[in-house]
């Protein structure tokens, strides 16, 4: 049995920070959106190699997207983010 199930990469601390700045949101404004704390938030958004859960990054990914931001996947230039246009 094949999995159907398509899996979106989880986006790059770099992409974390860029949608964040799109939004003109402060860390923990993202903090008290997802419910994660401070350091959590940070770590995420750190290119040093510090664990954080895909858990917590797939719920920062979700808060970022509900406020407004796509992520955009590798597409031959690289992965990215951007503003999603309004209706």
């Amino acid at each position: 049995m094949f999995d159907t199930k398509v899996s979106t990469p989880l986006p790059s601390p770099a992409q974390l920070r860029a949608a964040r700045h799109l939004l003109s949101l402060a860390q923990a404004d993202v903090a008290a959106a997802t419910r994660l704390s401070l350091p959590t938030i940070k770590r995420a958004e750190s290119d040093r190699d510090v664990s954080v859960s895909d858990q917590a990054v797939a719920a920062i990914r979700s808060a970022l997207e509900a406020a407004g931001v796509i992520f955009v996947a590798e597409n031959g230039e690289g992965p990215g983010v951007r503003l999603r246009k309004e209706k």
